[in-house]
C-alpha cells in the first residue's frame, strides 16, 4: 500500500504540479487551505505534509505548530514550501518542528528525493518505535506503551464523558509453575495467556499489555461497570479453558487467573493513576478471596463487588 502525502498549497496550478511529480510513488491528498489541511490531517493522519508557508487563510507555520501540538498529528514530518529565501524563516520553521525546505520553483528531481528520504526516515522511527512499545516476550504492548494509552484514554474519557475501564489480570500461582516446570514452560505459558487475551479481544480501540511478570491489562474504552465485569468473566473462563497442567498436589489441577476491574464513569478528582491503582486493589481482593475469580471496583460509586 503506497504511503500518503498531504499537500497543502492555495495554488490549484501548484498542487496539480505537486500531483504530477509524487503520484506515480506516492498517494496524494490535496488541500487549498490551512483550516481543511488540519481536518485532514487529524481523520486521515498522512505519513507526510508537504506545506505551503504562504497561505490565504493561515500562516504555514501556524499550521505547523497545531499539527506539532496534536498528539494525533505530532509525529508527521513536515516538510515546507517555500518562494521565500530568508534565513530566519528556515530558522523559524525547523524550531517548530519542519523536517525540510523545498523552494519554489519545484524541482521534480529535488523534491521527489527529499520526500523519498523523509518517507525512510519514518520508517524507521516508526518501527524503532513500535519494538521500544512491544514485549520482547510474548509481543504484546509492554509497559511504557500501556502507559501512554491509558493515560490519552483516560483524557479521552474525561473529555467525552464516556465510562473507561481497566482489568488487571494475574495467573495464579505462576511462581511455583515456574520453579517447578523451569523457565522456558513458565516462558510458553506466559505467551499462550498472551495470545488468548488478544484472540479474545475484538475491538481495535481495546488494549492488551504486559505489565510486567504474570500480570497483564486489559484497556477498554467506552465500556461500562457491567460491560467489564462480563468481558472479565470472559477472559477468566478463557484462561481456564487452556487447561495448562499444574501437578502439584496442593494446587489446582489447571492454571487460573485472577482478575481486578476498575471503571472509570464521570468521577471528579480522578487520575489514570487512581484507575490503575482500584483495578491493583480489586485484583488484590480476588486473590484474597481464594483466586481464580474476578473482583471490581467502580470509581463512579465506588461500589465493590
Amino acid at each position: 500500500m503506497p504511503h500518503t502525502l498531504l499537500a497543502i498549497d492555495d495554488s490549484p496550478e501548484n498542487l496539480d504540479l505537486i500531483k504530477n511529480i509524487l503520484e506515480p510513488h506516492y498517494a496524494v491528498k490535496v488541500a487549498l487551505h490551512g483550516e481543511l489541511a488540519l481536518q485532514i490531517a487529524r481523520s486521515q493522519k498522512p505519513d507526510l505534509i508537504l506545506l505551503d508557508v504562504m497561505l490565504n487563510d493561515i500562516c504555514g507555520f501556524e499550521v505547523c505548530q497545531q499539527l506539532k501540538n496534536d498528539d494525533a498529528t505530532r509525529d508527521i514530518p513536515v516538510i515546507f514550501l517555500t518562494a521565500m529565501g530568508s534565513e530566519d524563516d528556515e530558522v523559524r520553521g525547523f524550531k517548530i518542528g519542519g523536517c525540510d525546505y523545498i523552494t519554489k520553483p519545484f524541482s521534480p528531481n529535488i523534491m521527489l528525493a527529499r520526500v523519498r528520504t523523509q518517507i525512510q526516515l519514518k520508517e524507521k522511527t516508526d518501527l524503532l518505535e513500535k519494538l521500544a512499545s512491544l514485549d520482547g516476550l510474548t509481543e504484546i504492548p509492554n509497559r511504557r506503551a500501556f502507559d501512554g494509552a491509558l493515560a490519552r484514554q483516560f483524557n479521552q474519557a474525561q473529555r467525552t464523558i464516556i465510562p473507561l475501564s481497566l482489568l488487571v489480570l494475574d495467573i495464579d500461582h505462576f511462581k511455583q509453575f515456574n520453579d517447578y516446570f523451569g523457565h522456558p514452560a513458565g516462558d510458553d505459558c506466559l505467551k499462550r495467556v498472551a495470545k488468548t487475551l488478544v484472540e479474545q479481544t475484538q475491538r481495535p480501540e481495546d488494549m492488551v499489555a504486559r505489565l510486567g511478570g504474570e500480570e497483564f491489562a486489559i484497556l477498554l474504552p467506552n465500556t461500562d461497570f457491567t460491560g467489564a465485569m462480563l468481558r472479565a468473566e470472559h477472559y477468566r473462563e478463557a484462561i481456564e479453558a487452556l487447561r495448562i497442567q499444574q501437578v502439584q498436589h496442593h494446587l489446582p489441577p489447571f492454571l487460573t487467573a485472577s482478575i481486578g476491574v476498575a471503571t472509570w464513569a464521570m468521577a471528579v478528582h480522578d487520575s489514570p493513576i487512581r484507575l490503575l491503582e482500584a483495578a491493583d486493589d480489586a485484583l488484590y481482593q480476588a486473590k484474597k478471596q481464594g483466586r481464580n475469580r474476578v473482583c471490581a471496583i467502580s470509581l463512579h460509586s465506588h461500589d465493590t463487588g
